[in-house]
């Protein structure tokens, strides 16, 4: 844990200078959201999340007295557009925002719209963001390398049967963060474990060496995008990864990216168990009594994702004796009536193993951030799915935290609600309020 807590400290400390972040991994790009809400705001914002194979239209009413109502749908990406034109995806998502601003009557108002785009972006404004790389199975082209708020302008102007205007980009993490400081004005850390995995901090402008000067004179603060998915990406990792670490980097799209994303995130987690669980039943440790137990190893070889990172978080929630959850997880992918409490209870270790090392990474970023903002008192908003559901994920992250949080200082976590939704249109309604 102290190894590689220090070797996430100097990648930050690598990120953040202009001599030496083209060979940082964590390229905390600043995210020029420099004005944390109050609480106070007020008015009708548009919001748009897209962070994986569904995207989220939200319309927020901020009523001041840090209250809001939130309205939304959700609309797919289907798989076809995740790996076409680039402006196929854009124009299917304008389409999406024309039919929802029609279906709420509002065709006729002014509406600033902040977009939440959960891939690795560099940001040169508020509201202009280059993609890097696509990650979480996309791979449109024409898009790496261009600013995704114009790709979403244009194809608006396209339909030009809406006055929609995107005011501001940020990514899931800046957008958690805005959530919960709207709520908790301690908030200084924004912590995404879903699909994927990836933190924000507020950080003093003068650290700051990648940022326009003139932003530099208009605040003293900052949100930055550290992008700590791609940790590890030097070899800074490679110690504490396992056999099954390299076989998912192996099968991915994104070979040898993204590492400690894979190490962390909902997308990878089941696929982890899902390797350990082969290895113990070729090695005769786990359903050793049945019979079947090689036709079992070929299921679980054959079927890749057949093993859910939700199934971890149920057969975590699991009570001894009569592991409900777990004995149904197993029928379900193997047929066997009902599984022996042993073979439960080594289920369950395996599962723990996997999400506690998962829990543990997370909080040794966290922890960093933390020990690196001056405030005394620092509340970490954390969204996503493992996160959400994961019955003791919490419980794992702050048992680690307690361990390296400088004693000086003070924490807490809170859960963000609708994050990556209500968090666009606080910056929504910070960057209207600042024009």
């Amino acid at each position: 844990m102290q190894e590689v807590y220090t070797r996430f400290g100097s990648e930050i400390a690598k990120g953040l200078k202009r001599s030496t972040q083209a060979q940082a991994n964590t390229k905390c790009w600043p995210t020029y959201v420099q004005d944390l809400p109050t609480g106070d705001e007020m008015g009708k914002y548009l919001a748009l999340d897209l962070g994986g194979t569904n995207f989220r239209v939200l319309l927020v009413t901020l009523k001041g007295h840090h209250d809001a109502s939130v309205d939304s749908q959700i609309y797919a990406v289907p798989k076809d557009l995740m790996v076409g034109p680039g402006v196929d995806l854009f124009d299917h998502i304008a389409e999406c925002l024309a039919k929802f601003v029609a279906k709420h009557d509002m065709r006729n108002a002014y509406l600033p719209l902040g977009f939440t785009f959960s891939f690795p972006c560099e940001q040169v404004g508020l509201k202009e963001a280059m993609l890097t790389r696509w990650t979480k199975g996309f791979d449109c082209a024409g898009v790496e390398g261009e600013d995704v708020g114009r790709l979403l302008h244009e194809a608006i102007q396209r339909r030009d049967d809406v006055e929609i205007d995107v005011v501001g980009i940020l990514n899931d993490t800046t957008g958690t963060l805005m959530s919960c400081a709207h709520r908790n004005p301690d908030c200084r850390v924004g912590v995404i474990v879903g699909t994927g995995c990836n933190a924000c901090y507020v950080e003093h402008v003068d650290n700051v060496e990648l940022m326009d000067p003139a932003y530099k004179r208009k605040q003293k603060q900052v949100i930055i995008n550290i992008e700590w998915g791609a940790f590890g990406e030097s070899g800074q990792l490679d110690f504490v990864r396992t056999e099954h670490d390299r076989k998912i980097d192996e099968k991915s799209i994104n070979r040898s990216e993204q590492l400690f994303e894979k190490m962390t995130s909902g997308m990878y987690l089941g696929e982890l168990v899902r390797l350990v669980l082969v290895q113990a039943l070729e090695q005769n440790v786990i359903f050793k009594l049945s019979s079947k137990r090689q036709e079992y190893a070929d299921i679980l070889r054959n079927n890749v994702d057949i093993f859910e990172t939700k199934h971890m978080s149920e057969i975590e929630d699991d009570t001894f004796p009569e592991f409900a959850n777990t004995r149904r997880i197993v029928k379900q992918l193997f047929g066997l009536e009902k599984a022996a409490v042993e073979d439960c209870q080594k289920l369950k270790y395996i599962c723990e193993c996997v999400a506690r090392r998962a829990g543990t990474l997370v909080a040794i970023g966290v922890s960093g951030l933390i020990n690196r903002i001056s405030d005394r008192r620092v509340v970490v908003g954390i969204d996503g799915s493992v996160y959400r559901y994961h019955p003791k994920f919490d419980a794992y992250i702050r048992e680690t935290m307690h361990k390296l949080v400088k004693s000086d200082k003070e924490f807490d976590i809170m859960l963000s609600e609708d994050g990556s939704g209500r968090g666009a249109a606080l910056v929504a309604a910070v960057a209207s309020k600042t024009k």
